[in-house]
């Protein structure tokens, strides 16, 4: 039970959704759940990326002013954002207001439009590089894998920033890439039942 918290319907669940009140409705509908949408997928990278250094509860408790700041990363969108709306996001307190970040979302736009045009779209391919389940250690043991060590890389070729692979690993546990719900959590059937009806693109 060490890798297990109790909800409070009695179900066991992985351990970090009893860490604050908002993880458990994040940790039961959307973590570890496939998805194929370009959209989610290029926000999650983002917020990933501005995770590094920071907790997650920081970054969920925003996430709603993110989406709001950078137009629901709307690639397009974002990728003609100039320095006026650099100098808006710098002074935006409902984000993390950090330059450097704030200037990848931009540039990774950019090269997500590059990736699109390269593979057809960005799902086709990150889903490219969802590893065999049998390479991966006992969930929640690992915080990179040879997955997201060759994801980052090719991210990284392409011209993208702040996709490390611990970056890439966690992006990949949450848009169910992988499925690391723990042993015993009452997820992790359900994550696995939707990898398995999953379209992959």
């Amino acid at each position: 039970m060490n890798d297990l918290y109790k909800g409070p319907d009695g179900h066991a669940r992985c351990r970090w959704a009893g860490g604050a009140p908002e993880f458990l409705n994040y940790h039961d509908q959307e973590w570890g759940f496939p998805v194929a949408d370009d959209q989610r997928l290029f926000e999650k990278l983002c917020l990933e990326s501005f995770q590094s250094g920071l907790s997650w509860r920081t970054i969920l408790a925003k996430r709603d002013n993110f989406r709001a700041a950078f137009h629901g990363f709307d690639i397009p969108r974002v990728a003609t954002f100039d320095e006026g709306d650099i100098a808006r996001l710098m002074d935006d307190a409902g984000i993390v207001r950090h330059r450097g970040k704030i200037t990848a979302v931009i540039n990774n736009a950019r090269r997500a439009q590059d990736v699109i045009a390269e593979a057809g779209s960005l799902a086709k391919f990150v889903w490219s590089f969802e590893p065999a389940p049998e390479t991966l250690g006992r969930p929640q043991t690992q915080s990179t894998s040879e997955a997201s060590v060759a994801l980052s890389k090719a991210l990284k070729k392409r011209g993208w920033a702040f996709v490390g692979p611990t970056t890439v690993f966690a992006f990949m546990q949450a848009m169910g890439l992988i499925n690391d719900h723990a042993e015993g959590c009452v997820c992790r059937a359900k994550a696995a039942a939707a990898r398995k009806a999953f379209a992959r693109p």
